[in-house]
């Protein structure tokens, strides 16, 4: 084996891992692509001979890019929902279950979005990946005190504005199914019984007609809206989104909707709606297959 291919070898040894990293930071599989294959550029580039730890090597270089990426974001004042991951219910893929080996759901990363980039990543490095302050501080260019403080900030800002949902998927998927029984017949009531009355919808810009809101709050108004979109119901496909209860909307063979549901205490606290044709085109349908 010459280096090029042994030094390959021990990269691949580290992909899972880092595309976890990298799609927990950008909330994109196809950024946290580019982020790792960037690390492995810099890799093939460097003297690889002489890096003692690589695993912390290149957790440093993707944290590194990505943290460049959603700077770059935050200039232009850019926020989007993120990819989904969409599996069959009967078990993710190998791929799949290392990326949401700590059940990053998309409410999650959307709120992930709301928070800086430094602190997005001290939070992400430290309390996802177990990553040490001292090795974080450098990585955003800070003190390993602030780095902490950071993560706590972040933290902070979590537990106000994201809810930890129900385990389980049997019980999740009774409350989803309810919601379209209901959806699919027009029962207000019956919506209104499984929504909990603070509920929160999001979409992003192909989920709503133009013009309209793009985050809807409240059980009332999110019932409304439901109706709205009774139409599609019958074309819904039972789906893991980011390993919880949601579906598919599929027409003429191609996914138009995505929805995945938060829910907590048998009532659904969140729903999001991606419905945008470039980012629901990648999207692999045979995952659903039985």
């Amino acid at each position: 084996m010459d280096e090029h291919d042994w030094l390959a070898q021990r990269f691949e040894e580290h992909r899972t891992h880092l595309r976890a990293i990298a799609y927990r930071m950008l909330g994109s599989l196809n950024e946290a692509d580019d982020a790792v294959q960037e690390a492995w550029l810099r890799l093939a580039r460097s003297d690889a001979e002489g890096i003692e730890n690589l695993g912390g090597w290149l957790t440093t270089v993707v944290g590194r890019v990505c943290l460049d990426i959603l700077r770059s974001r935050t200039s232009r004042r850019e926020v989007s929902m993120p990819d989904p991951i969409v599996s069959r219910e009967n078990g993710l893929d190998p791929e799949h279950e290392a990326l949401l080996a700590d059940s990053v759901g998309l409410a999650l990363l959307t709120v992930l979005e709301t928070l800086t980039p430094a602190e997005r990543l001290a939070f992400v490095l430290h309390d996802t990946f177990g990553m040490p302050f001292e090795e974080i501080a450098p990585i955003v260019g800070r003190s390993p005190t602030t780095a902490r403080k950071l993560a706590s900030r972040a933290r902070r800002r979590l537990q106000g504005a994201y809810t930890s949902p129900d385990a389980d998927l049997t019980r999740q998927r009774e409350v989803v199914d309810a919601f379209f029984a209901a959806a699919r017949v027009g029962d207000f009531d019956a919506l209104l019984a499984v929504l909990d009355p603070d509920i929160l919808l999001r979409a992003d810009t192909g989920g709503v007609p133009p013009g309209a809101p793009r985050e809807v709050r409240g059980a009332t108004a999110v019932a409304e809206q439901a109706l709205t979109f009774s139409r599609r119901a019958p074309f819904a496909q039972p789906a893991l989104v980011n390993g919880a209860a949601g579906v598919v909307v599929i027409s003429r063979g191609r996914p138009i909707t995505v929805m995945g549901f938060t829910i907590k205490g048998g009532k659904i606290v969140e729903i999001d709606i991606l419905a945008n044709a470039a980012r629901l085109a990648p999207l692999d349908l045979t995952v659903l297959d039985d």
